[in-house]
């Protein structure tokens, strides 16, 4: 994320956070496993400090606070988002999906993987940046199973959530220091996203051209 957008949403952050408090830190997270990329690493850090530290609270505040208030945010947006994908994502895909290179046949590789391994998506990705903002959609489009799904986020986005909050605790001040730690596992995320991406491509396409079949000349 730029630099300059990311000291505009701090500004913003700032002024919610300090106006209502930990319902802002609710309605931030929300927004933030909806699909809008607003970064948890600012968020809880910030609340770490101006909501525990600056105040003369303790690091188990900062933890126990954090985390609870911050997973209770992700797993209200994870729930709108997994129904987004369940109600919406799923229809459109199946009926218009051939025309964005998603087939039925990819629908039932990722039901496949997702029965197999949707518990422990639901889990870690609610531990990595980039992933968990969008990890509830696509579980939603494949309907894993909604309530084991929302629990296990919910436990994975406590842990992330306090920790987060207990480095803002900690850094006091100092908190964007933390931030600026963590941005360049960023890059390598999205790079495995990126790659991930044009081989989905490259093999439709390989696919594609594989299975085309001239037509036989006339005569």
């Amino acid at each position: 994320m730029p630099h300059e957008v990311e000291q505009a949403i701090i500004e913003f952050l700032t002024q919610v956070i300090q106006t209502i408090d930990w319902l802002g830190i609710v309605v931030i997270m929300i927004l933030e496993s909806a699909n809008i990329p607003i970064p948890s690493e600012v968020t809880m850090p910030l609340a770490g400090w101006l909501l525990v530290e600056a105040r003369g609270g303790t690091w188990w505040q900062a933890v126990l606070m954090g985390g609870f208030w911050g997973g209770l945010g992700c797993t209200l947006g994870s729930a709108l988002s997994y129904a987004l994908g369940a109600w919406g994502g799923r229809p459109f895909l199946e009926r218009y999906g051939r025309y964005i290179m998603v087939s039925r046949e990819d629908l039932e590789k990722a039901d496949r993987w997702f029965a197999r391994w949707g518990d422990w998506a639901a889990f870690i990705s609610r531990l990595l940046p980039i992933v968990r903002t969008f990890i509830s959609f696509p579980a939603g489009v494949m309907r894993v199973r909604f309530w084991r799904f929302i629990v296990l986020s919910f436990i994975g986005s406590v842990i992330w959530c306090g920790a987060l909050a207990l480095g803002g605790y900690i850094a006091g001040e100092n908190w964007e220091q933390l931030r600026a730690i963590m941005r360049p596992f960023d890059y390598p995320i999205a790079a495995l996203l990126i790659i991930g991406f044009i081989y989905y491509v490259y093999r439709h396409i390989r696919h594609a051209g594989g299975t085309y079949e001239e037509p036989e000349p006339e005569g």
